[in-house]
């Protein structure tokens, strides 16, 4: 099996490969042999898959009562010199001697200690791995493009979904159009069309690499059709149904969706992240007062005991798009500039963003309002125009969408952080009836969430404006985070689903015109933190008068 597919597999089940196990691999290397023995032999679930881990499973074979975060914080004592006789141990192991005196000194770690000298570390720092920022690919874009654009998709999403047990046995649709009995059967495929009948009930058209196929969901099957009315045209979906004369009857319809057991990660040690986006500098309405307010808070001369407390632990700062106003985003934008210039825009950006802490790294991405092309994944600023941006040493600027890894260490695998502006969510709040009934953009977490089961930000093709690059679908989610962040719709917004926290950014700019005739009201100034600690979520609200938050 190629390397590409090898990590799309393990991607699929929430895991990443080091270099080490990719370089290592022997020419016969047995994917489905290898990942039934890795779940049979290992306890817990590693971080990394590396090449340590891949001769356990070769070479030993009994199951190991030791967990992976057992041998990483046995590590971290190693590099600290504080108990080599334990990481040895676990070399011994590896090694494949199971002796039990030995394997018995693998429990006797202490919690407490590893924690102890983890947070005295951790307090001072803060740690951000850019895990995926788009790199732009210009070039002619070409019919060919677009196919092997969706069949990326198709296979990141059709590997999520076989790893439910209730896919594992899947058909290509080409070979179910060839049955003539009544047979059980199980799909995978993109929805083409989506309309109702005459009776009421609900027909898809649903395609694979091979064919397509109509499939009909009874009306009588209320839970099910409930379920089914929430499905938009382009995702991906998996059927269980039984076949019919060139029909397939549906009786189960699975979303790649969140596993139930993604694990609610939390650090050892107490540090905050606030979210911010939508800040529009550059606009008449921008609320520079409350702005300024928000980050004296951050300098810990603002707010009552408890607030600056909060603040003093701050590590994380995330600016989630739309960092200025922009220019020509909308007729007549110009009426409501204050700085006409995009060059001073973003020169005003950074004046603001420098009076950040420097021990408070700031995250951001851009949005539809930014100086880059509208259509997503977009890239980074561009250096030339946001040059002061890129000259401040606290910033770290990645592509709409992308993925970070916050505040990791030895011991810990660190928060991953989603971040997307959001220019998808109108369409679904509009178009997609349950969440037009449950708020449309007032529950932006709804729309956060509907996304997280359909494990793409944008998946109908007139949702957004795209890039079709041939090398990935970067819309897809492929790897779960554990902190979902946007902006766009200027409401603050807050949840969870399936341990991840959902969060959409408030704004800092006052109602426009043009914010008027879309309905669009926005709740400026609130900041939502998350106590990385326990991922309790705060809101700070900078819309007041006087001295309170």
């Amino acid at each position: 099996m190629i390397t590409e597919k090898i990590i799309e597999f393990f991607l699929s089940k929430g895991y990443l490969l080091s270099p080490d196990f990719i370089d290592n691999l022997p020419p016969n290397f047995n994917l489905d042999e290898f990942y039934d023995n890795f779940v049979k032999k290992v306890k817990g679930k590693p971080s990394i898959i590396n090449n340590d881990l891949f001769l356990i499973i070769n070479n030993v074979d009994q199951f190991l009562e030791i967990t992976w975060d057992e041998f990483e914080k046995s590590r971290v004592l190693f590099e600290k010199n504080k108990n080599k006789m334990m990481y040895n141990s676990f070399l011994d192991v590896m090694n494949y001697n199971l002796d039990e005196e030995k394997k018995a000194v693998l429990f006797e770690i202490e919690e407490s200690e590893i924690l102890e000298e983890e947070i005295i570390e951790l307090r001072d720092y803060a740690r951000v791995v850019v895990v995926k920022s788009y790199k732009d690919n210009p070039k002619k874009w070409e019919i060919n493009d677009f196919v092997q654009y969706f069949k990326k998709r198709y296979i990141s999403l059709k590997n999520i979904l076989i790893s439910r047990g209730e896919l594992k046995n899947t058909s290509s649709i080409n070979k179910i159009l060839l049955k003539t009995e009544k047979e059980s059967v199980s799909i995978i495929g993109f929805v083409m069309e989506k309309e109702f009948t005459k009776n009421g009930n609900l027909m898809l058209t649903l395609e694979d690499p091979t064919a397509t196929i109509k499939v009909l969901i009874n009306k009588g099957k209320e839970d099910l059709f409930s379920l089914a009315e929430d499905i938009v045209l382009d995702e991906v979906i998996g059927i269980n149904g039984v076949t019919g004369n060139k029909i397939l009857f549906c009786n189960e319809v699975f979303f790649p969706d969140i596993p139930v057991t993604h694990e609610l990660k939390k650090t050892p040690d107490e540090v905050y992240a606030a979210f911010i986006s939508d800040i529009q500098i550059g606009m008449k309405l921008c609320l520079y007062d409350k702005l300024l307010l928000f980050i004296k808070w951050l300098q810990g001369d603002y707010g009552n005991s408890e607030q600056r407390e909060i603040a003093s632990k701050i590590r994380y700062l995330f600016v989630v798009g739309d960092v200025v106003e922009g220019i020509g985003i909308y007729p007549k934008q110009e009426e409501d500039l204050e700085i006409m210039n995009i060059y001073d825009q973003y020169k005003k950006a950074a004046e603001i963003f420098s009076l950040v802490p420097s021990h408070i790294k700031i995250i951001m991405c851009g949005g539809n309002h930014d100086a880059m092309r509208l259509a997503e994944p977009q890239p980074v600023f561009d250096k030339e125009i946001a040059k002061p941006l890129y000259d401040l040493s606290n910033i770290e600027i990645v592509s709409n969408p992308s993925l970070v890894n916050i505040h990791s260490s030895n011991a810990f695998p660190g928060i991953d952080v989603l971040l997307y502006h959001g220019y998808s969510f109108f369409y679904y709040a509009s178009e997609v009836s349950s969440l037009r009934a449950a708020g449309g953009v007032n529950r932006t977490d709804l729309i956060m969430r509907f996304l997280l089961k359909k494990r793409h930000l944008s998946p109908t093709h007139t949702s957004n404006l795209y890039i079709p690059d041939f090398r990935d679908d970067f819309m897809v989610i492929d790897k779960v985070p554990d902190i979902f962040v946007s902006g766009h719709t200027h409401k603050l917004s807050y949840g969870s689903y399936r341990n991840v926290t959902l969060l959409n950014s408030s704004c800092w700019a006052a109602e426009t015109e043009n914010q008027v005739r879309f309905g669009l009201v926005p709740d400026p100034c609130k900041v939502p933190i998350v106590n990385l600690k326990t991922r309790e979520v705060k809101i700070m609200n900078f819309d007041v008068a006087g001295d309170g938050i």
